[in-house]
């Protein structure tokens, strides 16, 4: 009987891992910016999410419609659930032949009544709506007093009790630089560099506070209003305020302020990426109007 042949074991190959690829521009496709305005009432915030409405989620269900293939959209603000924008940028590829008049036209016919594109323009190769940013503005609009007015209850904050403008004016002046605003994070703190802080009155007891920075941290407007709200009450003072700021430390602030009377104003870019938030809008898209009644 021959001997029984016994086979080497087989030496595996050791797994290669897949290199991550960077993903790379779609040939053939021109770059698109607009600006955005919506009532955030409705949706569960900006960005896409699998199982509520948003108003990323309707901007793409919309311009992919019109340009006949799956568009994805940049936005330069993730707001929240609740809050609303007036001048969100948003940027997006197709391969879709556009004119900024007539696709704007027919994206807003598509898009709910509480959206819609106010300007269309074609974008720098580099222009990144949220990278590209230099600053963000955003305002938040309190009524105080007895009377509130039903009519404004989805775009600003009622509060009962009268409030010290006064002593509000001054803590807000104390947030303007380049600081760690982690007392002001619903997630993850870090540095942001304040520009500008102020309350403004506008009549029949309506305050406006407005805030402009390079960046925000996730919650922070809103954490900021509602710690600002605890000054007007006299509960705390300006230098006490200025403390929570320096604290770095989200336990020792107020609660944040309700999503309804926030909205993000502005954005703005530098002189390498043309602002598309600008009131003119380039491509000839007609101001937004309300209709008559």
């Amino acid at each position: 009987m021959r001997p029984k042949r016994t086979r080497k074991p087989r030496r595996r190959r050791p797994r290669q891992r897949k290199r991550r690829l960077r993903r790379e521009r779609r040939p053939n496709t021109a770059h698109w910016k607009a600006r955005v305005a919506y009532d955030g009432t409705a949706y569960a915030g900006f960005q896409v999410q699998s199982n509520a409405p948003t108003v990323q989620g309707e901007l793409e269900r919309a311009l992919s419609t019109v340009c006949a293939e799956a568009v994805r959209v940049t936005g330069a603000g993730r707001t929240d659930a609740g809050v609303h924008a007036s001048g969100q940028v948003i940027d997006f590829r197709t391969a879709s032949a556009l004119d900024g008049s007539t696709t704007g036209r027919g994206v807003n016919a598509l898009l709910p009544e509480d959206i819609a594109v106010s300007a269309l323009e074609p974008a720098a190769e580099d222009f990144h709506a949220r990278f590209s940013a230099t600053g963000r503005t955003y305002e938040y609009r309190i009524r105080h007093g007895s009377e509130r007015d039903p009519l404004e209850r989805r775009r600003e904050l009622h509060h009962a009790a009268a409030l010290d403008l006064a002593a509000m004016r001054d803590a807000s002046a104390r947030l303007v630089g380049r600081r760690d605003f982690s007392s002001f994070a619903a997630g993850p703190g870090g540095v942001r560099s304040v520009r500008r802080a102020e309350w403004c009155e506008l009549g029949d007891a309506q305050i406006r506070f407005e805030i402009t920075a390079d960046a925000f941290l996730r919650g922070m407007v809103r954490a900021i209003v509602g710690t600002l709200l605890w000054v007007g009450r006299g509960k705390i003072d300006a230098p006490a305020f200025e403390r929570i700021v320096a604290a770095s430390d989200r336990r020792v602030a107020g609660p944040s302020a309700p999503a309804n009377g926030l909205c993000l104003i502005a954005v703005e870019y530098g002189q390498d990426a043309a602002n598309a938030a600008s009131e003119e809008g380039l491509q000839g898209i007609p101001p937004l109007r309300e209709e008559d009644e």
